[in-house]
């Protein structure tokens, strides 16, 4: 069982008590490497669709896709807890949304920079990290504009393969953000447009192997793929 210092905790409840003011809160527990985790996200993201004006939506076209945790971001952070070693790896994590996968990973002993556009989910990342006694730094990240400031051992994504724009730019920042013997590890619920970020991948000298996945805890089992990109 976990326990929390008395500063912590009271951290951890004006968290809460900001988030639940202005969000429909749902908290879900899971199992990753046979150690309990507890994250909290928004019940409905649909709802949040109202809160982003035309003038946002036509600059980024951002949709409040961080505010769910996906069936890719819990087969990723399986994966990240039963098959790979990271005690003293240095990770970042694109597209974080809640921070499952981040989390996870600091849990096992990566130091982990968590990383989204969104600043509503990097404040949903700060609770999870203290909810589960995990040790990350956070940043806002456009993968549009990487300024490259820190190479990574590893890189993490679960679900950000989902608009043709997107594709190439994630190669970019994966390539610039990567150590030259760096590895990323991308999970995607085999979407059509993963075909075509894998080609620009392997275009731009990346080598991929694909570890084939199924979800099967909601309603209808998912299918989800993790490739793992690394410079030829």
């Amino acid at each position: 069982m976990l326990v929390f210092r008395e500063n912590e905790n009271s951290e951890l409840q004006l968290l809460y008590n900001a988030l639940a003011a202005e969000y429909d809160l749902a908290e879900a527990s899971y199992t990753f490497g046979g150690h309990s985790f507890s994250f909290l996200s928004v019940l409905d993201s649909y709802a949040l669709l109202d809160r982003i004006s035309p003038e946002e939506f036509i600059k980024d076209e951002q949709m409040p896709y961080w505010a769910e945790i996906w069936p890719s971001a819990i087969t990723l952070s399986s994966f990240i807890a039963d098959e790979l070693p990271l005690e003293g790896l240095r990770v970042i994590e694109i597209g974080a949304g809640v921070g499952m996968a981040s989390v996870v990973a600091a849990r096992k002993g990566a130091s982990v920079l968590a990383t989204d556009y969104s600043l509503e989910a990097l404040r949903f990342a700060r609770y999870n990290s203290l909810k589960n006694r995990a040790s990350l730094d956070y940043e806002r990240l456009d993968w549009r504009m990487v300024q490259c400031r820190e190479q990574f051992d590893l890189l993490f994504a679960a679900d950000v393969l989902y608009e043709r724009v997107n594709l190439l730019p994630i190669v970019t920042a994966i390539d610039k953000l990567l150590k030259p013997e760096g590895a990323a590890y991308i999970a995607d619920p085999r979407r059509k447009m993963a075909e075509q970020f894998l080609e620009l991948a392997a275009e731009n000298n990346f080598s991929i192997t694909s570890f084939p996945k199924k979800y099967a805890g909601g309603s209808k089992p998912v299918s989800v793929n993790i490739y793992k990109l690394m410079r030829k």
